[in-house]
């Protein structure tokens, strides 16, 4: 965006005094001083915003990148972040931020603003789920640390998949071919992250009872691998929420949005498996919930990769 300033030209008025009873003196003017301090002030500031728009043209073409560029990655992000610090502030520790900086510069170099706006669908959502009945969690000793604010490695177990299908996208990994696999895969990452933790935190908040997903048994609220029909339910809108946010943006077709949130949900399943059989047991003390969300996310991005190739191979099939 150019931004202009309109400077006017100010002519100082002739000044001609009167001297009716000595026509003899000559007519005086203002002395040129002034004037010139005027068309000093003038020229300067003409000056001062020529020397601005060099910048802003820099900065505004790095915003414009298309494909994007590192530096229209960090440029874009950056503004972003400054303008979003209050909700950043509210999910995120400040080691949090940082992490989540890298994560979106990351994400804007490999899929441009729709892959970010993704992204923050994602942490907005995220975000509003972990803050629901946060006194409640609290006195029942299942809320997120920190009152929800998420640390570096929450982050970092969050985005690991998403995180390495942006890295071999940008690097071109398979070319054309596979290009749409790794968006594909990131997208899937983020649908099977935000549904697990809208269900584990809204099942917190509203689960009347919760079962341990491997022997049915009623187990209270937070226990690992335990699951409830409020949180199951409010998982699977959540999956379907961010896959048609993808589909709407252009990352993902109505069909993989659909297989988005298959994976989503039967990785998930996978995750509360996991974590009632393995988490916390003896020999696993390594397995805990950050491991367990890369764990989540990579099944959840390789089952929708998966399920794509083999419903594509399928058709081709039928075609031919």
């Amino acid at each position: 965006m150019a931004c202009s300033t309109l400077i006017p030209f100010l002519k100082t008025p002739s000044f001609f005094p009167l001297f009716p009873h000595h026509h003899h003196r000559p007519f005086t003017t203002i002395p040129s001083k002034p004037r010139n301090r005027m068309t000093q002030f003038t020229t300067s500031s003409i000056g001062s915003s020529t020397d601005l728009m060099g910048p802003i043209s820099v900065a505004l073409g790095f915003l414009g990148s298309n494909p994007a560029t590192w530096e229209s990655a960090v440029c874009s992000n950056a503004v972003i972040f400054v303008l979003g610090s209050p909700i950043l502030v509210s999910g995120l520790s400040l080691n949090g931020i940082v992490a989540a900086f890298l994560l979106g510069t990351l994400t804007w170099r490999a899929f441009g603003a729709s892959g970010f706006l993704l992204v923050a669908t994602y942490f907005v959502v995220g975000t509003a789920a972990t803050k629901v009945k946060m006194a409640q969690k609290e006195a029942q000793g299942v809320a997120e640390k920190r009152k929800g604010r998420r640390g570096p490695g929450s982050v970092i177990g969050s985005s690991a998949a998403g995180c390495v299908c942006a890295t071999l996208s940008i690097n071109g990994v398979g070319g054309k071919a596979l290009s749409h696999l790794w968006q594909l895969g990131f997208v899937a990452s983020f649908c099977t992250k935000l549904s697990d933790t809208v269900s584990s935190e809204i099942g917190k908040a509203y689960g009347k009872t919760t079962y341990l997903v491997t022997t049915f048994k009623i187990v209270p609220r937070g226990t690992e691998g335990a699951v409830s029909i409020e949180g199951t339910v409010a998982g699977l809108v959540a999956s379907v929420l961010l896959a048609f946010v993808g589909y709407l943006i252009g990352q993902i077709n109505a069909i993989e949005a659909v297989l988005c949130v298959i994976a989503s949900q039967l990785a998930n399943l996978g995750e509360s498996v996991i974590g009632a059989s393995l988490q916390d047991k003896d020999g696993f003390q390594w397995l805990n919930n950050d491991a367990v969300n890369v764990i989540n996310i990579t099944m959840g991005s390789i089952l929708a990769v998966i399920m794509q190739q083999i419903l594509l191979h399928s058709l081709r099939r039928q075609v031919l």
